[in-house]
C-alpha cells in the first residue's frame, strides 16, 4: 500500500498559500536580477536572505544533505544543480531555479526556467511550451478528474513538438511535508490513478528536454543532466484542488496566465 493522500482544510490551504507566496516573490526577485556574470551562489544568497527576512525557512537547505537553498540548473542540467561561487551564468544560457519554503508548518514549492539575455529561438520555444504544458496540466486538476488526467496533459502537449519527457523525476503531493503522496508524473501511466478531491495539494513540475528523455546524475550525487547534453526546461507550481478551477498557490504577480486558468 502506498502512503495516504492527505486532504487539507481551507485554513491549511491558506497557510500553504502564504508559504508559496514567499517562494513566488523570491523567484520574481531573481528574475529581475539575473544577468550575465552572476554567480549561482549569489542567487542562492539572495533567495535565502529574502526567505528568512519574511519569516520562512529554506526548505531545500540540508534536505537529504543538499547544500543550497536553491536548486540552480543551467542549460543541459535538468534539476538539483548546486549553487556555487565558481558557476556564473552567461549570455544565451537558460537557468532553471527551483525553490521551496517552510512557513508556519507548511511548505511551498515552485520552479521557473529563465533566459539569460538573448537565447536561441528553438530554446525559447522549449521554455514556452514547457510552461504551457504546466498550465494545461493545472487545467485538468479539478474535482472528479483523475491524477492521470493531470499527468497526461503534460505529455500530450510537449510530444507535439518532439520533446523528451523526463520520467525518472516527478512531481509530488505537498503540505506539512515537502514531499507527500501522491507522485505526480509528467506522462501517462497505465492502470488506475487516484481521483482528485477538494483539499488535495500537489506540486506539478514538468521537466522537458529538447532532445532525449534520458538523464543521468553527475558525480556530485545531485545534479541531473540530459544524456545528449541538450537543453532542458523545468516549471513548477504548487496547486490546491478546489471546487471549480484549481488554485495556483505559487502564482507570481507578474505571471501571465492563459485565459482558461483565470478565476
Amino acid at each position: 500500500m502506498g502512503k495516504a493522500i492527505i486532504l487539507k482544510s481551507a485554513s491549511e490551504v491558506e497557510r500553504m498559500y502564504e508559504a508559496n507566496q514567499i517562494v513566488a516573490s523570491t523567484l520574481s526577485l531573481l528574475q529581475e536580477r539575473i544577468e550575465p556574470g552572476l554567480s549561482t551562489w549569489q542567487m542562492d544568497h539572495w533567495a535565502e536572505k529574502y526567505c528568512r527576512n519574511h519569516g520562512g525557512i529554506p526548505a531545500f537547505k540540508g534536505y537529504r544533505g543538499f547544500p543550497g537553498s536553491l536548486c540552480v540548473s543551467i542549460n543541459e542540467q535538468v534539476v538539483h544543480g548546486i549553487p556555487s561561487k565558481k558557476v556564473k551564468v552567461k549570455e544565451g544560457d537558460v537557468i532553471s531555479i527551483d525553490f521551496g519554503v517552510k512557513l508556519n508548518g507548511f511548505y511551498g514549492d515552485s520552479a521557473i526556467t529563465l533566459p539569460v539575455g538573448v537565447i536561441k529561438p528553438e530554446i525559447k520555444k522549449l521554455l514556452d511550451e514547457t510552461q504551457q504544458s504546466l498550465y494545461k496540466s493545472i487545467a485538468q486538476a479539478v474535482v472528479g478528474n483523475r491524477l492521470d488526467d493531470v499527468s497526461a496533459a503534460v505529455e500530450n502537449h510537449v510530444t507535439l513538438f518532439g520533446y523528451g519527457v523526463v520520467q525518472q523525476f516527478v512531481g509530488h503531493g505537498i503540505g506539512r511535508d515537502l514531499h507527500e503522496a501522491p507522485e505526480v508524473p509528467n506522462y501517462h501511466r497505465d492502470g488506475a490513478s487516484p481521483k482528485l478531491h477538494e483539499g488535495m495539494t500537489i506540486a506539478i513540475e514538468p521537466m522537458i528536454n529538447l532532445g532525449t528523455h534520458e538523464v543521468k546524475v553527475l558525480r556530485d550525487g545531485w545534479t541531473v543532466i540530459t544524456k545528449d547534453k541538450k537543453v532542458s526546461a523545468h516549471f513548477e507550481h504548487s496547486i490546491a484542488v478546489t471546487q471549480g478551477k484549481a488554485r495556483i498557490l505559487s502564482l507570481r504577480q507578474s505571471e501571465d496566465l492563459p485565459e482558461y486558468l483565470l478565476p
